[in-house]
C-alpha cells in the first residue's frame, strides 16, 4: 500500500517539502495520515520529536524547519531529519538558517535537472561547537519567537471568533448529509452544474446564514485585477525582479520568493510590470492551487505576482475595512464557498467569475474596527517573532566571525 492511500485532512501530520516554508514546522498545513499507518514499523524511523531539525534535500534545497513539539508527526524522504547528539536542536536550526549553514548546503548540492543532497554529503556539513551557555541563550531566543508566534495565532483566532459571533455562526456545525434532492430546473437550470458535490447541504447552510443579514457579493465590494504568467523561460538564476507565487505567502505574511524574473523581461515589459506591482492595502487572493488564501499588503510590493494571484482593491473603505475583508476571505465562510465551487478537482482552480460572486457579510463598522485591531496585533506579533529569529541567526554568525561574548551582547541589545 502506498502511503498516499492514507492521506486525509485530519490525523497525524505528514510533512513534505512544500511544508518547510515556516521556521516552526507545526505552523504549516500538511496532509495527514491515520494513526495506524503512522505506527507501522517502516514509519518508526521518521517519527519526529522536539528538537529535530528538518532539511529539504530535493527540489527546493536548503529549506530548514524546527520541530518544536512532541506531538505525533512524521515526514517523507525528501526531508532529512537531523537529531543532534551534542548540539542543541534549536541552536542547530539557527546555524543551518545562517549564511554559514546555507553556503555549505549549496556547496554539497548535486544534480543538473533534479537537484538534491545525499546522505554522505550531509555528513560533511561542519557545525561549530559553542559552549552550552551560548547554545541555551540562542535556544531561549528561538523559544521566545515561538511564543510570539503562538500569540499571533491566538490573536487571529480571537478576531475570527468576533466575526462568527457577530453573524451568529460561533457554534455552527455544517450538515454531514451527502444527499440533497434538487430538480433539474433548480440545479442545472440555475447554476449549469451537474456535479453532486456542488449541492451538498453544508454549502447551502453557510450561504443562507450570511444572506439573512447585511451582505454583498465580492465584485460589488472590490476591484479585481489579474496579474500575468511570464513563463519559466523568464525566470532568473541570479538577482532579478521578485516574482511571488501562491507558495510564497500565507494569510500571515509573505516569504522571500523562490523565483525572480530576468532583467531583460523587466525592461521589455517595464510599463506593464510597474502597473501590476501591488500597492499598499491590496489584498492578494489565490485562485489556483491553495485557493482562497488572502493576504493584506501593509506596504507597496517591489515585485509582481503570478497569474494565480488576484489583486483585490476595496472600493469603499468607509464601509468595509481591508483588514476585515481579508479575515472574512480567509474564514470558513468563504473557504466553504471555494470548496463548493472547485468541487473534486485534482488541480484546484477557482474561476474568477465564481470568485466575483462570493457572498460577504457586512457587519457593524465598529465591530470591523475591533476585528482590524486584533488582526493588526496578530501581524505585529508575527513580525516580532520573525525579528527574533533573525537575531538568533545573526548571533550565530557573529559568534563564528568574532566570539560568543560579542554574540551574547548582540542578543541582549536586540531581545
Amino acid at each position: 500500500m502506498a502511503i498516499s492511500d492514507s492521506f486525509s485532512e485530519t490525523g497525524v501530520p505528514y510533512y513534505r517539502g512544500q511544508n518547510i516554508h515556516h521556521y516552526f514546522i507545526e505552523e504549516s498545513k500538511p496532509i495527514c495520515i491515520d494513526l495506524k499507518t503512522f505506527n507501522l514499523p517502516v514509519m518508526k524511523r521518521s517519527h519526529l520529536k522536539e528538537g529535530d531539525v528538518l532539511l529539504s534535500i530535493v527540489g527546493t534545497i536548503g529549506g530548514v524547519a524546527l520541530v518544536s513539539s512532541n506531538e505525533n508527526a512524521t515526514c517523507n524522504c525528501k526531508l532529512a531529519i537531523f537529531r543532534p547528539n551534542n548540539t542543541d536542536g534549536y541552536f542547530l536550526s539557527a546555524f543551518l538558517k545562517s549564511k554559514y549553514g546555507q553556503n555549505q548546503i549549496k556547496k554539497f548540492t548535486r544534480g543538473a535537472v533534479q537537484m538534491g543532497l545525499i546522505l554522505e554529503d550531509m555528513n560533511q556539513i561542519m557545525v561549530p561547537i559553542f559552549s552550552e551557555d551560548f547554545q541555551l541563550t540562542v535556544r531561549a531566543l528561538v523559544q521566545n519567537a515561538k511564543e510570539k508566534s503562538y500569540q499571533t495565532t491566538k490573536a487571529y483566532i480571537n478576531a475570527e471568533n468576533v466575526l462568527l459571533s457577530e453573524i451568529g455562526l460561533e457554534n455552527f456545525e455544517s450538515s454531514n448529509e451527502l444527499v440533497n434532492i434538487k430538480s433539474f430546473k433548480e440545479s442545472f437550470g440555475v447554476t449549469k452544474r451537474l456535479d453532486a458535490e456542488f449541492y451538498q447541504k453544508k454549502y447551502e447552510q453557510i450561504t443562507e446564514k450570511i444572506v439573512t443579514q447585511k451582505h454583498d457579493i465580492l465584485i460589488n465590494i472590490v476591484e479585481i485585477c489579474k496579474s500575468i504568467e511570464p513563463g519559466s523561460k523568464n525566470y532568473s538564476d541570479g538577482e532579478g525582479l521578485p516574482f511571488y507565487r501562491v507558495s510564497d505567502y500565507t494569510k500571515f505574511g509573505l516569504s522571500k520568493p523562490n523565483k525572480e524574473l530576468t532583467n531583460t523581461f523587466f525592461v521589455e515589459n517595464k510599463d506593464l510590470i510597474n502597473k501590476l506591482k501591488p500597492k499598499k492595502n491590496t489584498i492578494l487572493f489565490s485562485k489556483d492551487g491553495s485557493v482562497g488564501t488572502a493576504y493584506l499588503l501593509r506596504h507597496d510590493l517591489d515585485g509582481i505576482t503570478s497569474g494565480a494571484i488576484l489583486h483585490l482593491q476595496i472600493k469603499n473603505t468607509k464601509e468595509i475595512l481591508p483588514e476585515y475583508l481579508t479575515l472574512v476571505l480567509n474564514s470558513k465562510l468563504v473557504q466553504m464557498q471555494a470548496e463548493k465551487d472547485v468541487g473534486g478537482s485534482i488541480i484546484l482552480h477557482w474561476r474568477k467569475e465564481e470568485i466575483e460572486q462570493v457572498v460577504v457579510p457586512i457587519i457593524d463598522f465598529n465591530k470591523q474596527k475591533q476585528i482590524a485591531k486584533l488582526v493588526e496585533e496578530s501581524f505585529r506579533l508575527k513580525v516580532e517573532s520573525e525579528r527574533l529569529l533573525e537575531v538568533a541567526k545573526k548571533a550565530v554568525e557573529i559568534a563564528i566571525e568574532q566570539n560568543e561574548a560579542v554574540a551574547i551582547k548582540f542578543i541582549k541589545d536586540n531581545n
